[in-house]
Parts: structure tokens; C-alpha cells; sequence
């Protein structure tokens, strides 16, 4: 078993005063982990799944007197994937706040329902957690880094979901993963009319991952206006399958502003969606392969250590550009990303004189776990 860094984390918090929200796309091991820390815990628990129509049936605007029984035997009451409960929120909030020392969790793969139900009613009573696909710093703690390093290249193409990572045909499994849970959420939460369109714009976004999108441009490529462009997009990223990085713009004469680049939260979800799983000798992406690679590691590891960062990316009207940003309380710190060890990396003057950034690091396959 590979052990998970938030598992501590959670831990630490069981104190059957609040409520623990854990959310995270679907298949990252949410479940397994909450399993884990029950029996570790050695506490009676009930897991009620929100994908089962009876469970999510009785769940739904319960009368509180018989939640009160359902619950009694318990301490641990896990909601799994909470968002498909109707009014999920009320209920938590009515356990919460009757005193019954029972801990609740709550897991989702999607801000869709959830985000709206959980929010206002658990309002300083909830702490929240993010769990992803699995990080590098994970593996190399698992597996060593001598050990760690050789997946590298398996990484950037089928990326990091537990089990593409532990089982064989990752070709296949993440060709599975991808086509049965990646529109789940969306296509029954999100009023989704036509997936085809949808399918397209993941499509489109996925061959600009590394580069800006225009939302313009994105509709006229997938046949759809502007608005509903957005709309799919703010989808996507609610059940973590995309996330959008915005420009850096405290200089708006000489700087862009109003542009953005998508990255995937998992390599071989974006190469699944458009079927490209050549090695990396045979491919003319490997430079976006590594730029979404390395963002979405530093987004894992900066949620895991609750780190309170800005991410961006900047370009100027000259178009010199830096590709990824971190802002934090004591300035910004500047990354570029190359696969070619040896490819020499200029920082824009005009950046780094504007912006006085405390370091600026190249990122590489020979020093990239430094910074994992």
C-alpha cells in the first residue's frame, strides 16, 4: 500500500466537533483511505455511498429522529461521494450540531452539488481536505527515488492514478478510467444536453495543454457560442478533471491580463482523450507533457502542505514569457520548465526587474524532485 501524505493530516482533525470534507476526482483512493484510517481507528463505522440509488434515497431530507437511529451504533459516519445526496449539507449539520460525538466525513468528486449543499450549512464547522491522483513525492517515498525515477516516462504518458500506477496495461485502464468516470459527475450534475460537445473541448483543450486558450477560439473549433464554452469549462474544473492557471498582471500596460492556460490534473487522463500513448522518443508534446506534469505536482504538493500560494503565468505584449509562478507572502518565486537538461533558460529582464522574484529555478528531469 502506498502510504498517502493527507492521511496524517485527517487524522489529526477527528475530533467529532466538525465535520471533515475530503474531496478529490474520482478513483484516487478516497475510499480506500477512509477505510484505512476506520480500522486503524478502531471505531464502529457506517459508510453510506451516494452512488447507490436506495442509500442516496434515504439520505435524501431525512427526518432527524430517525437519522439519530441510523447513526446510534456508530462514531465514524462516512458520506461517500456526498454531492449525489440531495440537501447532504442539512443533514451533516443537524449531526454536528446535536452533540452526538460522531465523527462525520464527507468525500466528493465534484465541487458540482457539493460545493452548493456543503458550504453555507457546515460554515465554521467542517475542515477541508483535497486528495489527488498520486503525487511524486508519494511514490518516491514509497518506492525510493533510484526506484521512483525509471516511471518517470510512465508517468507523463498514463499518468498517476493509483491503480494505473499498480497494475499493468495501463493503456487500457486509463482508456477505462477516463471513459467511465471522467463525465459522470458532469453529465448528471451538469445538465448536460449534448456530451459530444463536451468530448470535443476536452479534446481541444487537451492538445493546447502548455499553451493559452482563447475562449473565442474554443468555440469555434468545438461549434458551440462563447457562454457555453465557459460553462463546460467551470464544469470541468468543479469535478477536477481540468484547472485553469491565470496570467500575473501588476503591469497592465506592458503585461497580458485577460488570457489563461488549462492544464489536466492527470497526464493520462489528457492523453486518453486523445488516444496518444506513443514514448516519449515518438512524440512532439513532451515539452507540454512535462510543463503539465510539474504545475500539477507543485498544485499537490502546495494543497497537501497548505501552503498559501498564488499560481500564475506571465507574458508580456513583447511576448516574453515565464511559464509557472508562485506567489506567497514573501514574493514570487519563478519556474521554467525543459525536458532538455542541457537547453539554456533566459529569464525576461523585464520580469524579473518588475518583479524582483526571490528565485527563479529551471526545472529538468535530472533536478525536478527537489521541488517535489
Amino acid at each position: 500500500m502506498i502510504n498517502r501524505i493527507i492521511f496524517d493530516s485527517i487524522k489529526a482533525k477527528i475530533d467529532f466537533r466538525k465535520a471533515i470534507i475530503l474531496s478529490g476526482p474520482r478513483q484516487v483512493g478516497k475510499t480506500f483511505l477512509l477505510n484505512t484510517l476506520a480500522k486503524e481507528l478502531q471505531m464502529p463505522f457506517l459508510m453510506i455511498n451516494g452512488d447507490h440509488p436506495s442509500e442516496r434515497l434515504l439520505w435524501t431530507n431525512p427526518d432527524f429522529s430517525l437519522v439519530k437511529s441510523l447513526i446510534e451504533p456508530y462514531q465514524l459516519i462516512i458520506f461517500d461521494e456526498a454531492q449525489r445526496i440531495e440537501n447532504i449539507g442539512l443533514t451533516v449539520k443537524m449531526i454536528v450540531d446535536s452533540q452526538t460525538e460522531k465523527q462525520i466525513i464527507i468525500t466528493g468528486s465534484s465541487a458540482l452539488g457539493l460545493g452548493d449543499t456543503i458550504q453555507e450549512p457546515l460554515t465554521g464547522r467542517k475542515w477541508e481536505f483535497q486528495m489527488f491522483p498520486l503525487s511524486w513525492s508519494e511514490l518516491s517515498n514509497h518506492y525510493t527515488l533510484a526506484k521512483a525515477m525509471p516511471m518517470l516516462e510512465s508517468l507523463l504518458i498514463y499518468g498517476s492514478y493509483p491503480d494505473i500506477v499498480l497494475q499493468g496495461d495501463k493503456e487500457e485502464l486509463i482508456q477505462n478510467l477516463s471513459g467511465s468516470y471522467l463525465y459522470k459527475d458532469i453529465l448528471e450534475l451538469g445538465g448536460i444536453r449534448k456530451p459530444e460537445y463536451l468530448v470535443r473541448l476536452l479534446q481541444s483543450l487537451a492538445w493546447q495543454v502548455g499553451s493559452e486558450v482563447s475562449y473565442n477560439e474554443l468555440a469555434k473549433t468545438v461549434g458551440i457560442d462563447k457562454e457555453t464554452v465557459i460553462s463546460y469549462i467551470n464544469l470541468l474544473e468543479k469535478s477536477y478533471v481540468i484547472y485553469r492557471l491565470n496570467p500575473l498582471s501588476r503591469n497592465e500596460r506592458k503585461e497580458i491580463s485577460t488570457s489563461r492556460k488549462i492544464y489536466f490534473y492527470d497526464n493520462g487522463i489528457r492523453n486518453a482523450i486523445i488516444n496518444q500513448f506513443n514514448p516519449l522518443s515518438m512524440r512532439n508534446d513532451v515539452g507540454a507533457l512535462w510543463e503539465n506534469f510539474f504545475i500539477t505536482e507543485r498544485l499537490k504538493k502546495n494543497a497537501y502542505m497548505k501552503n498559501n500560494v498564488k499560481s500564475w503565468f506571465w507574458r508580456n505584449k513583447a511576448q516574453s514569457e515565464i511559464e509557472y509562478i508562485e506567489e506567497s507572502k514573501t514574493g514570487f518565486s519563478a519556474f521554467e520548465m525543459k525536458w532538455n537538461p542541457h537547453k539554456k533558460t533566459k529569464f525576461s529582464s523585464s520580469f524579473t526587474n518588475f518583479y524582483q522574484p526571490e528565485e527563479t529555478f529551471t526545472i529538468h528531469p535530472s533536478n525536478f524532485w527537489n521541488f517535489l
